[in-house]
């Protein structure tokens, strides 16, 4: 019935669709498998993408070839670029989603794959031989066999949702649990755990004051995801903002006996930085208010989002205090929020490749691995599937650094340090921060999509090629333009900026604090010039590396004096256990973690600098 894949995929959510787009188009003959073919790409919870650090890493997803920013581009409603008041470090783009045009544009470029083929049933085990996964049995036990598979069962392992004292099996509301893959991979060995992450009751828009809340447009000049040619968006829609105050906090706390938070019923940890309503108003007592965001659904629905009112407390109390915010005195629910409980995998039992130690071929990815947000997920789908294709071709893995992307930095962190509770991706988690930018990620990330052979990645190339040159050409202008103090005094004045007293060349003005190439265009006409029809993003680069030059150039120093480490192979059958030189913490992580590299080995909880200088030593370093 079944031919033998290259990879098969277990779930359809962000990282299974970017899973299976990254084999297929490697070359793989693929089969993703889902319960629900009309959940494909799905929007579990809040329907937008990007915000801080997670925007940054869809950029990523793009310039690798992935299909996360094309799909934002084509269905999103809003966008904003955030922290434009920050450095540009900390610029992150995000988007307002038309939840029901993304899951359908998901499953349109899937189906227009060659590679991809489709199962709708749950998958209840795993094919396992000699140590190595040759594929899966479904629900109905039939055996489909393939030399990769990765796992990317999102919130569905044993899912059980809770709303109030009310507890019932399922993956996401109206559909049920996966079972059976935790209790094989448990007696194959795997350490696995608990995880709780929860969503906000739906409301009717229909319902809704408008007038008593503050709005929030779109940038007037939005942006993109994607380094490709999207259609730009036109007719943004607002989002608007509402706050919580003491009597909708004093409503909610006359369930606390029955909320399953407190009582003992959920026993996952939650996400620490996107806690329940009720979580919120227990651990910041002393606060009167908390802000929400009122985010539409799409544009042809009335269906709206209320983002930061997250709840597992009984229907009727989280009504009784949703009525009482400014605005929602009307309102009426589609349905209530709830939290789930689900199984995760501690990450600390993967490779850098994702691919686990335990089994060969198999890989992890997204909310199976303990990690939180669509962007997280997505990422470690791209990857799983880019190195399913490279293993069972017998060629080494992608192992993003972590000064190449916010990719590597969160792959790095789950692997070496594993996690306690939902992980989520914050510029601060980056120690490159300056480098790993949302609008350069082409530069870093294409040439090695390039080099790696991904289908149409050409394009991309090309057009990178081109923003070099508009970049560079821009930069020589700065560099060979002369400007005297009639043109800019009166601009530096304005700036509160020294004048000038003799002639010099423009690429000095442009480096002092407070100017800015759009304000500098309006004095200097050549300039004006120069910069007609080129793309914003382009002028936006080149500014960034001219300001920020000399950090730009520091932090590149300390990230190659850093790689030199990860350059370093440890011997893949190294017996640390007999390395007495070594603590016996150490001794205990390296066998568990079986690093790959010098660097990484540097990078786990308890090795200390004394234990890499044992290393050293036995690889002859």
């Amino acid at each position: 019935m079944f031919p033998e894949y290259d990879v098969i995929v277990v779930g359809a959510g962000h990282a299974g669709s970017e899973a299976a787009v990254a084999a297929a188009n490697m070359g793989s003959k693929v089969l993703l498998a889902t319960m629900n073919m009309q959940t494909i790409g799905q929007m579990s919870c809040n329907p937008a993408m990007g915000g801080v650090a997670k925007g940054q890493i869809v950029r990523e997803l793009d310039a690798l070839g992935a299909y996360s920013g094309i799909v934002t581009d084509h269905t999103m409603i809003q966008f904003r670029m955030l922290n434009k008041s920050k450095g540009p470090a900390m610029w992150s783009p995000r988007a307002q989603s038309d939840r029901t045009q993304f899951a359908a544009k998901w499953r349109k470029l899937l189906e227009e794959n060659k590679n991809v083929d489709f199962w709708q049933e749950m998958i209840t085990g795993l094919l396992v031989k000699d140590g190595r996964c040759i594929g899966v049995r479904t629900g109905m036990g039939i055996e489909i066999t393939s030399k990769a598979v990765v796992l990317t069962n999102g919130t569905f392992l044993n899912g059980l949702i809770h709303i109030g004292e009310k507890q019932f099996g399922g993956g996401r509301a109206g559909e049920r649990a996966a079972t059976g893959i935790t209790e094989q991979l448990e007696g194959l060995g795997f350490e696995t755990g608990r995880m709780k992450t929860g969503t906000p009751p739906r409301i009717d828009g229909r319902s809704l004051d408008w007038s008593k809340m503050e709005i929030q447009d779109g940038d007037e000049h939005p942006g993109r995801f994607s380094f490709t040619d999207t259609p730009e968006i036109k007719d943004q829609i607002p989002c608007h903002i509402s706050y919580t105050n003491k009597k909708v906090h004093d409503i909610l706390k006359t369930g606390f006996d029955r909320s399953p938070m407190f009582n003992g019923r959920i026993r996952g940890l939650g996400p620490r930085y996107c806690p329940s309503i009720e979580d919120k108003i227990d651990r910041f007592s002393e606060r009167d208010r908390h802000q929400l965001f009122v985010e539409p659904e799409g544009r042809d629905t009335c269906e709206i989002y209320l983002n930061g009112f997250s709840s597992s407390l009984p229907e009727d109390v989280q009504y009784k205090a949703l009525i009482q915010i400014p605005g929602f005195e009307n309102a009426k629910m589609f349905r209530p929020g709830y939290a789930i409980e689900y199984d995760f995998f501690q990450p600390t039992q993967l490779q850098a490749s994702l691919e686990t130690h335990l089994i060969d071929n198999l890989f992890f990815a997204g909310q199976i691995n303990g990690t939180t947000g669509y962007e997280e997920a997505a990422a470690q789908g791209y990857i799983a599937g880019l190195n399913a294709h490279l293993k069972i071709n017998e060629q080494e893995p992608l192992v993003l650094r972590r000064s190449d992307a916010y990719i590597g930095v969160l792959i790095d962190d789950l692997v070496n340090k594993g996690t306690k509770e939902p992980y989520r991706m914050f510029t601060s988690r980056a120690e490159y921060r300056i480098l790993l930018r949302q609008d350069n990620a082409d530069q870093r990330l294409t040439p090695i999509a390039s080099r790696l052979g991904i289908e149409n990645i050409d394009l991309r190339v090309a057009r990178l090629n081109d923003k070099m040159k508009h970049i560079e050409k821009l930069r020589r202008f700065f560099e060979q333009y002369g400007v005297t103090p009639a043109q800019i005094n009166t601009y530096l004045e304005e700036k509160g900026s020294a004048p000038l007293k003799q002639q010099v060349k423009l690429i000095s003005i442009l480096s002092r604090p407070g100017v800015s190439i759009d304000g500098l265009k309006n004095h200097i006409p050549e300039l004006a010039q120069a910069l007609d029809k080129l793309d914003r993003e382009i002028v936006d680069t080149a500014e960034i590396d001219i300001k920020y030059e000399g950090y730009i150039v520091k932090e590149k120093e300390m990230a190659e004096k850093m790689n030199r480490l990860e350059d370093l192979r440890i011997y893949k059958d190294m017996d640390f256990s007999t390395l007495t030189a070594l603590s016996a913490e150490a001794r205990e992580k390296l066998s568990e973690l079986r690093p790959r590299t010098i660097g990484q080995a540097s990078r786990i909880s308890g090795v200390s600098p004394a234990d890499i200088s044992v290393l050293l030593v036995h690889i002859g370093r």
